[in-house]
Protein backbone atom coordinates (compact mmCIF):
# COMPACT_ATOMS: atom_id res chain seq x y z
CA UNK A 1 0.00 0.00 0.00
CA UNK A 2 0.93 3.56 -0.48
CA UNK A 3 2.15 5.75 2.14
CA UNK A 4 0.08 8.92 2.15
CA UNK A 5 3.02 11.02 3.90
CA UNK A 6 4.81 9.25 0.30
CA UNK A 7 2.67 11.99 -1.68
CA UNK A 8 2.56 15.73 -0.78
CA UNK A 9 -0.02 17.62 -0.60
CA UNK A 10 0.41 19.46 -3.69
CA UNK A 11 1.23 16.41 -5.58
CA UNK A 12 -2.22 14.71 -3.82
CA UNK A 13 -4.23 17.72 -4.81
CA UNK A 14 -3.47 17.46 -8.43
CA UNK A 15 -6.33 15.14 -8.50
CA UNK A 16 -9.32 15.88 -7.00
CA UNK A 17 -11.71 13.62 -4.84
CA UNK A 18 -14.14 13.34 -8.07
CA UNK A 19 -11.20 12.88 -10.84
CA UNK A 20 -9.76 9.87 -8.66
CA UNK A 21 -12.32 7.79 -8.10
CA UNK A 22 -13.95 8.59 -11.32
CA UNK A 23 -10.88 7.76 -13.77
CA UNK A 24 -9.45 5.02 -10.94
CA UNK A 25 -6.23 6.98 -10.51
CA UNK A 26 -3.78 8.02 -7.96
CA UNK A 27 -0.80 10.20 -8.27
CA UNK A 28 2.66 9.01 -8.21
CA UNK A 29 5.05 11.85 -9.14
CA UNK A 30 5.46 14.54 -11.57
CA UNK A 31 8.31 15.80 -13.18
CA UNK A 32 9.10 18.28 -15.62
CA UNK A 33 5.52 19.00 -16.04
CA UNK A 34 4.61 15.25 -17.10
CA UNK A 35 2.65 13.33 -14.15
CA UNK A 36 2.58 10.07 -13.18
CA UNK A 37 -0.55 8.10 -12.16
CA UNK A 38 -1.30 4.84 -11.28
CA UNK A 39 -4.32 3.26 -12.73
CA UNK A 40 -6.90 0.44 -12.30
CA UNK A 41 -5.78 -2.05 -15.08
CA UNK A 42 -9.12 -2.13 -16.63
CA UNK A 43 -9.64 1.71 -16.79
CA UNK A 44 -6.07 1.69 -18.57
CA UNK A 45 -6.40 2.60 -22.55
CA UNK A 46 -5.03 5.79 -24.72
CA UNK A 47 -8.72 7.43 -24.80
CA UNK A 48 -8.35 7.89 -20.70
CA UNK A 49 -4.76 9.48 -20.84
CA UNK A 50 -6.15 11.58 -23.50
CA UNK A 51 -9.31 13.07 -21.69
CA UNK A 52 -6.88 12.83 -18.71
CA UNK A 53 -4.01 15.18 -20.30
CA UNK A 54 -7.17 17.72 -21.11
CA UNK A 55 -8.79 17.55 -17.75
CA UNK A 56 -5.19 18.12 -15.96
CA UNK A 57 -3.70 19.82 -18.38
CA UNK A 58 -0.38 18.29 -17.99
CA UNK A 59 1.75 15.38 -20.02
CA UNK A 60 0.11 11.72 -18.19
CA UNK A 61 1.80 8.76 -17.74
CA UNK A 62 -0.21 6.09 -16.69
CA UNK A 63 1.24 2.58 -14.82
CA UNK A 64 -1.27 0.26 -14.17
CA UNK A 65 -2.48 -1.53 -11.09
CA UNK A 66 -4.50 -4.04 -9.97
CA UNK A 67 -8.15 -2.83 -8.84
CA UNK A 68 -7.42 -3.82 -5.30
CA UNK A 69 -4.66 -2.01 -5.41
CA UNK A 70 -6.30 0.99 -6.53
CA UNK A 71 -9.55 0.60 -4.27
CA UNK A 72 -7.52 0.38 -1.36
CA UNK A 73 -5.55 3.28 -1.75
CA UNK A 74 -7.96 5.42 -2.68
CA UNK A 75 -10.20 5.05 0.69
CA UNK A 76 -6.64 6.02 2.71
CA UNK A 77 -5.55 8.89 0.29
CA UNK A 78 -8.94 9.67 -1.22
CA UNK A 79 -11.95 8.98 1.44
CA UNK A 80 -15.40 9.20 1.12
CA UNK A 81 -18.49 9.42 3.45
CA UNK A 82 -19.21 5.78 4.69
CA UNK A 83 -22.76 6.65 3.12
CA UNK A 84 -21.12 6.72 -0.55
CA UNK A 85 -18.84 3.87 -0.19
CA UNK A 86 -21.86 1.57 0.48
CA UNK A 87 -24.05 2.80 -2.14
CA UNK A 88 -24.09 3.42 -5.71
CA UNK A 89 -24.82 7.31 -5.02
CA UNK A 90 -22.16 9.15 -7.02
CA UNK A 91 -22.02 12.20 -4.13
CA UNK A 92 -18.53 12.96 -3.00
CA UNK A 93 -17.41 15.74 -0.56
CA UNK A 94 -15.36 17.97 -2.53
CA UNK A 95 -14.44 20.77 -0.19
CA UNK A 96 -13.74 24.10 -2.23
CA UNK A 97 -13.17 27.13 0.10
CA UNK A 98 -14.67 29.35 -2.35
CA UNK A 99 -17.67 28.49 -2.52
CA UNK A 100 -20.09 30.13 -0.21
CA UNK A 101 -21.44 26.47 1.03
CA UNK A 102 -18.37 25.16 1.52
CA UNK A 103 -19.27 24.86 5.40
CA UNK A 104 -22.57 23.12 4.71
CA UNK A 105 -20.56 20.37 2.85
CA UNK A 106 -17.84 19.87 5.22
CA UNK A 107 -20.64 19.17 8.08
CA UNK A 108 -23.08 17.16 5.84
CA UNK A 109 -19.84 15.02 5.31
CA UNK A 110 -18.86 14.57 9.00
CA UNK A 111 -22.20 14.00 10.13
CA UNK A 112 -22.40 11.06 7.00
CA UNK A 113 -19.48 9.71 8.60
CA UNK A 114 -20.94 9.75 12.26
CA UNK A 115 -18.21 12.70 13.63
CA UNK A 116 -17.89 14.44 16.96
CA UNK A 117 -15.95 16.88 15.83
CA UNK A 118 -14.05 18.49 13.04
CA UNK A 119 -10.56 19.97 13.19
CA UNK A 120 -9.37 22.91 11.05
CA UNK A 121 -5.80 23.75 11.68
CA UNK A 122 -2.54 24.86 10.41
CA UNK A 123 1.28 24.48 10.43
CA UNK A 124 3.42 26.36 8.81
CA UNK A 125 2.85 25.40 5.17
CA UNK A 126 0.76 22.72 5.60
CA UNK A 127 -3.03 23.01 6.20
CA UNK A 128 -5.68 20.49 7.05
CA UNK A 129 -9.34 19.22 8.49
CA UNK A 130 -9.57 16.42 10.42
CA UNK A 131 -12.83 14.27 11.53
CA UNK A 132 -12.84 13.13 15.22
CA UNK A 133 -14.81 9.72 13.96
CA UNK A 134 -15.24 6.94 17.04
CA UNK A 135 -12.80 8.60 19.18
CA UNK A 136 -9.98 8.88 16.95
CA UNK A 137 -8.96 11.88 14.47
CA UNK A 138 -8.81 10.99 11.09
CA UNK A 139 -7.27 13.49 8.18
CA UNK A 140 -9.77 14.64 5.61
CA UNK A 141 -8.67 17.12 3.92
CA UNK A 142 -5.40 19.30 2.56
CA UNK A 143 -5.84 23.27 2.40
CA UNK A 144 -3.90 25.49 0.40
CA UNK A 145 -1.99 27.81 2.61
CA UNK A 146 -3.63 30.95 0.60
CA UNK A 147 -7.11 29.60 1.16
CA UNK A 148 -7.01 29.18 4.63
CA UNK A 149 -7.65 32.67 6.40
CA UNK A 150 -10.49 32.87 3.70
CA UNK A 151 -12.35 29.84 5.23
CA UNK A 152 -11.25 31.29 8.83
CA UNK A 153 -13.12 34.43 8.34
CA UNK A 154 -15.98 32.63 6.75
CA UNK A 155 -16.82 30.22 9.74
CA UNK A 156 -16.40 33.15 12.26
CA UNK A 157 -18.56 34.98 10.21
CA UNK A 158 -20.92 32.38 10.48
CA UNK A 159 -20.19 31.67 13.91
CA UNK A 160 -20.74 35.53 14.85
CA UNK A 161 -17.49 35.94 15.82
CA UNK A 162 -15.11 39.33 15.47
CA UNK A 163 -13.07 38.55 12.32
CA UNK A 164 -10.64 41.04 13.37
CA UNK A 165 -9.15 39.62 16.22
CA UNK A 166 -6.86 36.86 15.58
CA UNK A 167 -5.32 37.57 18.83
CA UNK A 168 -7.51 36.06 21.47
CA UNK A 169 -9.58 32.84 21.65
CA UNK A 170 -13.25 33.25 20.79
CA UNK A 171 -16.48 31.16 20.89
CA UNK A 172 -19.82 30.99 18.87
CA UNK A 173 -22.01 28.86 17.57
CA UNK A 174 -23.60 27.98 14.45
CA UNK A 175 -27.14 26.01 13.43
CA UNK A 176 -28.16 24.12 10.39
CA UNK A 177 -31.16 22.17 9.15
CA UNK A 178 -29.86 19.06 7.37
CA UNK A 179 -31.80 16.27 6.29
CA UNK A 180 -34.99 17.71 8.27
CA UNK A 181 -32.92 17.80 11.72
CA UNK A 182 -31.49 20.70 13.22
CA UNK A 183 -27.96 20.88 14.18
CA UNK A 184 -26.02 22.87 16.44
CA UNK A 185 -22.71 23.41 16.16
CA UNK A 186 -20.07 24.89 18.89
CA UNK A 187 -17.43 26.89 17.46
CA UNK A 188 -13.71 27.01 19.64
CA UNK A 189 -11.42 29.75 17.40
CA UNK A 190 -7.84 29.44 19.14
CA UNK A 191 -4.57 31.43 18.18
CA UNK A 192 -1.67 28.98 17.57
CA UNK A 193 1.98 29.71 16.34
CA UNK A 194 0.74 29.97 12.41
CA UNK A 195 -2.60 30.98 12.42
CA UNK A 196 -6.08 30.16 14.30
CA UNK A 197 -7.43 26.97 15.01
CA UNK A 198 -10.95 26.04 14.71
CA UNK A 199 -12.87 22.90 16.22
CA UNK A 200 -16.34 22.44 15.63
CA UNK A 201 -18.18 20.67 18.26
CA UNK A 202 -21.19 18.61 16.26
CA UNK A 203 -24.37 18.74 18.54
CA UNK A 204 -27.17 16.44 18.17
CA UNK A 205 -30.66 18.38 18.54
CA UNK A 206 -32.91 15.69 19.31
CA UNK A 207 -32.83 13.48 22.33
CA UNK A 208 -35.99 11.28 21.45
CA UNK A 209 -34.28 8.24 19.96
CA UNK A 210 -31.79 7.77 23.00
CA UNK A 211 -32.59 4.88 24.75
CA UNK A 212 -30.90 3.25 28.69
CA UNK A 213 -31.59 0.10 27.80
CA UNK A 214 -29.38 0.38 24.76
CA UNK A 215 -26.81 2.13 25.96
CA UNK A 216 -24.50 -0.72 26.87
CA UNK A 217 -25.25 -1.31 30.38
CA UNK A 218 -25.25 -5.43 31.77
CA UNK A 219 -28.23 -6.57 33.02
CA UNK A 220 -27.69 -6.28 36.74
CA UNK A 221 -25.74 -2.54 36.09
CA UNK A 222 -29.05 -1.44 34.15
CA UNK A 223 -31.15 -3.07 37.19
CA UNK A 224 -29.20 -0.93 39.79
CA UNK A 225 -29.40 2.23 38.10
CA UNK A 226 -33.03 2.02 37.38
CA UNK A 227 -33.50 1.13 41.30
CA UNK A 228 -31.54 4.32 41.84
CA UNK A 229 -32.90 6.87 39.67
CA UNK A 230 -36.74 6.01 40.68
CA UNK A 231 -35.97 7.50 44.60
CA UNK A 232 -37.71 10.94 44.48
CA UNK A 233 -33.92 12.54 45.95
CA UNK A 234 -30.82 12.17 46.62
CA UNK A 235 -27.52 12.59 43.66
CA UNK A 236 -26.68 10.66 40.82
CA UNK A 237 -23.14 11.05 40.19
CA UNK A 238 -22.05 9.94 35.81
CA UNK A 239 -17.94 9.71 35.84
CA UNK A 240 -15.78 9.58 33.01
CA UNK A 241 -12.99 11.56 30.97
CA UNK A 242 -14.37 14.10 27.81
CA UNK A 243 -16.32 12.19 24.96
CA UNK A 244 -17.19 9.07 27.50
CA UNK A 245 -20.68 9.56 26.77
CA UNK A 246 -21.74 11.13 30.29
CA UNK A 247 -24.10 13.58 28.63
CA UNK A 248 -25.52 10.74 26.67
CA UNK A 249 -26.29 8.57 29.41
CA UNK A 250 -27.26 11.36 31.75
CA UNK A 251 -30.17 12.43 28.58
CA UNK A 252 -31.44 8.81 28.11
CA UNK A 253 -32.26 9.03 32.12
CA UNK A 254 -34.14 12.36 31.47
CA UNK A 255 -35.78 10.99 29.17
CA UNK A 256 -37.02 8.28 31.09
CA UNK A 257 -38.31 10.06 34.19
CA UNK A 258 -39.75 12.94 32.28
CA UNK A 259 -43.25 12.87 32.99
CA UNK A 260 -46.30 15.36 33.00
CA UNK A 261 -45.96 15.53 36.55
CA UNK A 262 -42.48 15.93 36.96
CA UNK A 263 -40.48 19.58 37.00
CA UNK A 264 -37.21 19.44 35.41
CA UNK A 265 -34.33 21.73 35.23
CA UNK A 266 -31.05 21.59 33.57
CA UNK A 267 -28.26 23.92 33.79
CA UNK A 268 -25.92 22.57 30.96
CA UNK A 269 -22.51 23.57 29.02
CA UNK A 270 -23.56 23.37 25.79
CA UNK A 271 -27.19 22.18 25.57
CA UNK A 272 -26.22 19.33 23.51
CA UNK A 273 -29.99 17.95 23.05
CA UNK A 274 -33.84 18.93 23.57
CA UNK A 275 -36.05 17.28 25.53
CA UNK A 276 -39.44 18.01 25.11
CA UNK A 277 -40.89 19.07 28.76
CA UNK A 278 -37.46 19.55 30.14
CA UNK A 279 -36.85 23.24 30.23
CA UNK A 280 -33.22 23.81 29.80
CA UNK A 281 -30.86 26.34 30.55
CA UNK A 282 -27.18 27.69 28.54
CA UNK A 283 -24.22 28.36 30.93
CA UNK A 284 -23.37 31.98 30.36
CA UNK A 285 -20.10 32.26 32.74
CA UNK A 286 -19.19 36.00 31.48
CA UNK A 287 -22.79 37.35 32.48
CA UNK A 288 -22.61 35.53 35.38
CA UNK A 289 -24.70 32.75 34.82
CA UNK A 290 -22.75 29.98 36.44
CA UNK A 291 -23.65 26.66 37.70
CA UNK A 292 -24.02 27.89 41.50
CA UNK A 293 -26.09 30.75 40.82
CA UNK A 294 -28.33 28.87 38.37
CA UNK A 295 -28.93 26.01 41.34
CA UNK A 296 -29.70 28.47 43.40
CA UNK A 297 -32.53 30.18 41.10
CA UNK A 298 -33.51 26.12 40.43
CA UNK A 299 -34.52 26.04 44.28
CA UNK A 300 -36.94 28.63 43.80
CA UNK A 301 -38.43 27.32 40.49
CA UNK A 302 -40.08 24.18 42.74
CA UNK A 303 -38.12 21.60 41.02
CA UNK A 304 -38.64 17.76 41.30
CA UNK A 305 -35.35 16.83 39.23
CA UNK A 306 -32.26 18.66 38.63
CA UNK A 307 -29.69 18.01 36.05
CA UNK A 308 -26.20 19.93 36.35
CA UNK A 309 -24.11 19.59 33.32
CA UNK A 310 -20.76 18.95 35.37
CA UNK A 311 -19.54 19.74 39.15
CA UNK A 312 -16.44 21.49 38.41
CA UNK A 313 -15.89 22.80 41.78
CA UNK A 314 -16.37 23.27 45.76
CA UNK A 315 -19.25 25.45 45.48
CA UNK A 316 -21.17 24.02 42.85
CA UNK A 317 -20.79 20.25 45.02
CA UNK A 318 -22.04 22.19 48.08
CA UNK A 319 -25.12 23.37 46.05
CA UNK A 320 -25.53 20.24 44.45
CA UNK A 321 -25.59 18.43 48.05
CA UNK A 322 -28.41 21.14 48.97
CA UNK A 323 -30.37 20.43 46.46
CA UNK A 324 -30.50 16.55 47.31
CA UNK A 325 -30.94 17.47 51.06
CA UNK A 326 -34.08 19.48 50.31
CA UNK A 327 -36.05 17.22 48.68
CA UNK A 328 -35.03 16.70 44.54
CA UNK A 329 -33.19 14.03 42.89
CA UNK A 330 -29.82 15.52 41.15
CA UNK A 331 -28.15 14.13 37.91
CA UNK A 332 -24.87 15.33 37.25
CA UNK A 333 -21.43 14.60 35.58
CA UNK A 334 -17.91 14.46 37.00
CA UNK A 335 -14.28 13.80 35.79
CA UNK A 336 -12.75 11.04 38.20
CA UNK A 337 -11.06 7.97 37.14
CA UNK A 338 -14.01 5.61 38.79
CA UNK A 339 -16.82 5.22 40.42
CA UNK A 340 -15.52 4.98 44.08
CA UNK A 341 -12.83 7.79 43.05
CA UNK A 342 -16.07 10.29 42.68
CA UNK A 343 -16.28 9.90 46.80
CA UNK A 344 -12.92 10.78 47.35
CA UNK A 345 -13.28 13.91 45.00
CA UNK A 346 -15.96 15.54 46.64
CA UNK A 347 -14.33 14.68 49.92
CA UNK A 348 -10.60 16.28 48.53
CA UNK A 349 -13.66 19.49 47.02
CA UNK A 350 -14.28 19.90 51.10
CA UNK A 351 -17.86 18.11 51.37
CA UNK A 352 -18.50 16.42 55.00
CA UNK A 353 -18.33 12.80 54.42
CA UNK A 354 -21.54 12.89 56.48
CA UNK A 355 -23.06 15.07 54.07
CA UNK A 356 -22.06 12.85 50.98
CA UNK A 357 -23.36 9.48 52.82
CA UNK A 358 -26.86 10.96 53.15
CA UNK A 359 -27.50 12.07 49.69
CA UNK A 360 -25.58 9.93 47.06
CA UNK A 361 -27.97 7.56 45.34
CA UNK A 362 -25.64 5.75 43.04
CA UNK A 363 -21.53 6.53 41.03
CA UNK A 364 -21.50 5.48 37.48
CA UNK A 365 -17.60 5.50 35.77
CA UNK A 366 -18.37 4.90 32.15
CA UNK A 367 -15.89 4.77 29.38
CA UNK A 368 -16.61 4.29 25.25
CA UNK A 369 -13.98 1.54 24.04
CA UNK A 370 -13.51 1.33 19.94
CA UNK A 371 -15.67 -1.79 18.62
CA UNK A 372 -13.49 -4.10 15.72
CA UNK A 373 -15.40 -4.00 12.19
CA UNK A 374 -16.83 -7.15 12.06
CA UNK A 375 -16.62 -7.57 7.99
CA UNK A 376 -12.51 -7.70 8.30
CA UNK A 377 -11.40 -8.93 11.83
CA UNK A 378 -9.21 -11.68 12.30
CA UNK A 379 -8.60 -14.47 14.69
CA UNK A 380 -5.46 -15.06 16.26
CA UNK A 381 -3.84 -16.76 19.31
CA UNK A 382 -3.32 -14.86 22.48
CA UNK A 383 0.15 -14.32 23.46
CA UNK A 384 -0.09 -14.27 27.38
CA UNK A 385 3.19 -12.17 27.95
CA UNK A 386 1.02 -9.29 25.66
CA UNK A 387 -0.85 -9.01 28.83
CA UNK A 388 -0.34 -7.18 32.35
CA UNK A 389 1.31 -9.48 34.75
CA UNK A 390 -1.99 -10.13 36.85
CA UNK A 391 -3.99 -11.10 33.79
CA UNK A 392 -1.60 -13.78 32.53
CA UNK A 393 -3.54 -16.58 33.84
CA UNK A 394 -7.09 -15.45 31.89
CA UNK A 395 -8.31 -18.45 30.16
CA UNK A 396 -8.56 -16.37 26.99
CA UNK A 397 -6.56 -18.32 24.15
CA UNK A 398 -7.49 -16.40 21.31
CA UNK A 399 -8.81 -13.02 20.38
CA UNK A 400 -9.14 -10.56 17.16
CA UNK A 401 -7.44 -7.83 15.93
CA UNK A 402 -8.03 -4.86 13.88
CA UNK A 403 -7.17 -5.62 9.50
CA UNK A 404 -9.17 -2.92 7.75
CA UNK A 405 -11.62 -2.67 4.41
CA UNK A 406 -13.53 -0.83 3.21
CA UNK A 407 -16.46 -0.58 5.59
CA UNK A 408 -14.90 0.71 8.49
CA UNK A 409 -12.09 2.79 6.24
CA UNK A 410 -9.26 0.30 6.51
CA UNK A 411 -9.02 1.36 10.38
CA UNK A 412 -10.27 -2.34 11.59
CA UNK A 413 -13.21 -0.31 13.46
CA UNK A 414 -16.35 0.46 13.57
CA UNK A 415 -18.37 2.06 15.88
CA UNK A 416 -18.22 2.58 19.93
CA UNK A 417 -19.60 0.56 23.15
CA UNK A 418 -19.78 2.27 26.38
CA UNK A 419 -18.87 -0.27 29.52
CA UNK A 420 -19.55 1.13 33.09
CA UNK A 421 -18.73 0.67 36.37
CA UNK A 422 -22.16 0.91 38.40
CA UNK A 423 -22.10 1.30 42.77
CA UNK A 424 -25.38 2.11 44.66
CA UNK A 425 -24.65 3.65 48.07
CA UNK A 426 -25.78 1.02 50.31
CA UNK A 427 -25.63 1.42 53.97
CA UNK A 428 -22.59 -0.67 54.54
CA UNK A 429 -20.81 2.32 51.87
CA UNK A 430 -22.28 4.33 53.67
CA UNK A 431 -20.52 3.81 56.51
CA UNK A 432 -17.11 3.51 54.57
CA UNK A 433 -18.12 6.98 53.24
CA UNK A 434 -18.12 8.29 57.03
CA UNK A 435 -15.13 6.97 57.59
CA UNK A 436 -13.24 8.36 53.88
CA UNK A 437 -12.13 4.68 52.89
CA UNK A 438 -10.31 4.94 49.61
CA UNK A 439 -10.87 1.14 48.63
CA UNK A 440 -13.68 -1.05 48.42
CA UNK A 441 -12.38 -3.77 46.47
CA UNK A 442 -13.00 -6.33 48.57
CA UNK A 443 -17.07 -5.15 49.04
CA UNK A 444 -17.10 -4.75 45.13
CA UNK A 445 -15.96 -8.53 44.64
CA UNK A 446 -18.36 -10.30 47.60
CA UNK A 447 -21.46 -8.28 45.92
CA UNK A 448 -20.09 -9.14 42.54
CA UNK A 449 -19.59 -5.29 41.28
CA UNK A 450 -17.71 -5.32 38.21
CA UNK A 451 -15.21 -2.88 37.69
CA UNK A 452 -14.30 -1.34 34.62
CA UNK A 453 -11.27 -3.44 33.65
CA UNK A 454 -13.58 -6.44 34.10
CA UNK A 455 -16.18 -5.09 32.15
CA UNK A 456 -13.71 -4.01 29.58
CA UNK A 457 -11.99 -7.70 29.16
CA UNK A 458 -15.36 -9.34 28.80
CA UNK A 459 -15.98 -7.48 25.93
CA UNK A 460 -12.60 -8.31 24.58
CA UNK A 461 -13.35 -11.93 25.63
CA UNK A 462 -16.36 -11.73 23.23
CA UNK A 463 -13.91 -10.84 20.25
CA UNK A 464 -15.44 -7.25 20.14
CA UNK A 465 -12.49 -5.16 20.51
CA UNK A 466 -8.92 -5.80 20.17
CA UNK A 467 -6.04 -5.81 23.29
CA UNK A 468 -5.06 -2.45 22.38
CA UNK A 469 -8.15 -1.21 23.15
CA UNK A 470 -8.41 -2.40 26.66
CA UNK A 471 -4.81 -2.45 27.49
CA UNK A 472 -5.32 0.77 29.46
CA UNK A 473 -7.90 -0.62 31.48
CA UNK A 474 -6.16 -3.30 32.51
CA UNK A 475 -2.92 -1.31 33.92
CA UNK A 476 -5.38 1.06 35.50
CA UNK A 477 -6.45 -1.65 37.85
CA UNK A 478 -3.13 -2.43 38.85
Amino acid sequence: MIKEQEINAELKNLVTVDQAWYYKVIPESQQNGSLSLFIAEEKNNSSVSDELEIVLGKTIKLVPRPSAFIDENLLKLYPKSAQVLNTSQTETYRINVQSDSFLETLVKEAKALNSSDIHIETYGDKCRIRFRVDGQLIDRHKINKAEYPILINKIKIAAAADIAEKRMPQDGRIRYKINNSNLDIRVSILPTLYGEKIVLRLLGSDASHIQIEKLGFKTDELDRYQLAIKKPTGIILISGPTGSGKTTTLYATLKQLNKPTSNILTIEDPIEYTLDGVNQVQLKEDIGLTYTEALRTFLRQDPDIIMLGEIRDAQTAQMAIRAALTGHLVLSTIHTNSAWGTISRLIDMGVPGYLLAGTINLSVAQRLIRTLCPHCKAKQALDKNELPPSYKNISINEYYVPKGCNNCHFTGYKGRKAIYEVINITRELTEEIKHNATDIDAYCKLNKISKLAENALGVFAAGETSLEEIYPYLINEN
